[in-house]
């Protein structure tokens, strides 16, 4: 009999954190366009809409610089409560708002929590998951943003419909609702395993690693105990070294880790794709995309459906393939929509509009342009987005795990501002110009990936160091990469009695 709570149910349970991050990202992009937002806040166009819409990044950027030290202390899980309680108080400020200072600050204070869960979600996530499909366990939390965004989309496109205020403050109260469910569920998850080894709390990291990993939780079972000794012997290296987590982060041991942690958050908003996320309609509306609304919801769909691919098959694809072939397929399509912008298009009469540049006559450049919209978005949501949260936990040690994620996290949400600030006007000023810079970004995305970036696929956590400190360049680790038994071969030496773990 299958047990209710296992790997998978704990994993989809935590990813409500990315159900929170998809409310964050739709939480502006389907009513930005009303009548009665535009009335009430005075329609903010340009550098205000970009602060308004950057405020949440900007908490973020504080909640991730936080939750190094917190995920450490509190617990990957208690910090994430944390979290919870400031999303609930921003989503009250934000339904509740007077004027744009207030909701401002409302946004600022949810993005405290999405700096929080967003960086602890995938750290506890692939801490509890076996290697084997560490990958798509971590996935969860891209698959269900993408469920958040879309859920999110389609309340405010219902509420749209009302002619009153609540058209835009009953879906910010409502984002509200997950964050109460998490904070109370919570309660009832495990522990990560590598947190309490890191604590000294040996026993509950033990029963935790036999409640995960076994059907009847027996602390015997011979892979139990190789995954035990694995981190035993991992957090004894790690005390031996006897160095300041804090300063090891760029230590020459340690750096070139750590940066590549921070560059694949760096590249994944450098990418664009939350330019569609929070403007796709700035850009239907620019091109005539007939009822751009509707049209703009049908991106939220594709994120939906095409990062089910990652879930199933990323543990066999590899992340670094997919990194690379996704950065180039995805340029591509950011230099089509410029192209024909550029070929097509002329400027805007009207002055008073978020876009200077339009495509008017050319049915077949629109839909050609909407078209190449879907297929980046497709392309994203099957590599960039949900691999990077895979890898950026993967490739750092226990001892600064929480803290070098949480600095790769937070430049994510330093560059998701300056995106997000920086877009409304850009499109304004440069137009089609701004999608070429962002399919340059890819282009340099993977040219840093395919230089920095070993494969990681199947490896344990406590394998990294071997792979980064000892391993084949990394433009030859998936080609000859041939799997590992490492864990199988230390489970038939403990079953056989050839080596012992801690004793309780």
């Amino acid at each position: 009999m299958t047990r209710i709570l296992n790997v998978y149910t704990i994993s989809i349970f935590a990813a409500l954190g990315g159900i929170l991050f998809g409310f964050d990202i739709a939480s502006i992009s389907g009513i930005i366009d009303t009548d009665q937002y535009v009335n009430f806040y005075g329609n903010p166009l340009g550098t205000r809409q970009g602060i308004i819409t950057g405020a949440m990044a900007l908490g973020s950027l504080v909640g991730a610089l936080s939750s190094g030290v917190l995920g450490d202390q509190l617990s990957r899980k208690g910090a994430i409560q944390v979290g919870t309680i400031f999303w609930c108080i921003g989503a009250a400020l934000q339904s509740a708002s007077t004027g744009v200072g207030m909701l401002i600050a409302g946004r600022a204070i949810s993005g405290l929590c999405i700096g929080l869960t967003s960086t602890l979600v995938p750290i506890y996530q692939s801490e509890i998951a076996p290697r084997k499909i560490r990958g798509r366990i971590v996935s969860f939390q891209y698959f269900a943003l993408t469920w958040g965004i879309l859920i999110q989309y389609f309340v405010e496109y219902g509420c749209s419909f009302l002619e009153s205020e609540a058209a835009f403050r009953l879906p910010w109260a409502i984002q509200a609702i997950p964050g109460i469910i998490m904070f109370i569920g919570l309660f009832f998850l495990p522990f990560s395993p590598r947190w309490l080894a890191s604590r000294d709390r040996w026993e509950e990291a033990l029963s935790v690693l036999a409640f995960l990993r076994t059907s009847n939780t027996d602390i015997n079972d011979p892979l139990v105990l190789a995954e035990y000794k694995e981190i035993e012997d991992q957090v004894r290296f790690e005390r031996e070294e006897a160095s300041d987590s804090l300063r090891e982060l760029f230590s020459k041991k340690l750096r070139k880790r750590v940066v590549l942690a921070i560059t694949v958050q760096m590249w994944f908003q450098l990418s664009g794709a939350n330019v569609f996320n929070y403007y796709i309609l700035y850009i239907f509306q620019s091109v005539r995309v007939p009822n751009a609304k509707f049209a703009a919801s049908i991106q939220y769909i594709i994120k939906v459906v095409m990062s089910v691919p990652i879930i199933v098959w990323s543990d066999q694809w590899g992340r670094r393939p997919i990194l690379l072939v996704g950065a180039l397929i995805f340029a591509s399509w950011l230099f089509a929509i410029g192209g024909l912008l550029w070929q097509y298009g002329e400027p805007n009469p009207k002055s008073d509009q978020p876009y200077s540049w339009i495509v008017v006559g050319h049915p077949n450049v629109t839909r050609a342009i909407q078209a190449c919209c879907y297929l980046a978005i497709a392309t994203f949501a099957m590599s960039w987005g949900p691999v990077s949260w895979i890898y950026t936990p993967e490739v750092v040690p226990l001892r600064i795990r929480a803290k070098s994620v949480s600095l790769a996290i937070a430049t994510n949400w330093l560059t998701n501002f300056g995106l997000g600030f920086a877009f409304p006007p850009l499109f304004r000023s440069i137009s089609w110009r701004v999608f070429f810079i962002l399919g340059s970004f890819n282009i340099a995305a993977f040219i840093n990936v395919w230089f920095t970036a070993p494969e990681t696929k199947q490896h344990t956590l406590e394998e990294m160091d071997e792979i980064f400190e000892h391993g084949q360049p990394p433009w030859t680790s998936f080609l000859n990469w041939k799997g590992t038994n490492r864990l199988e071969m230390l489970a038939q030496d403990i079953e056989m009695g050839n080596m012992m773990t801690r004793q309780l």
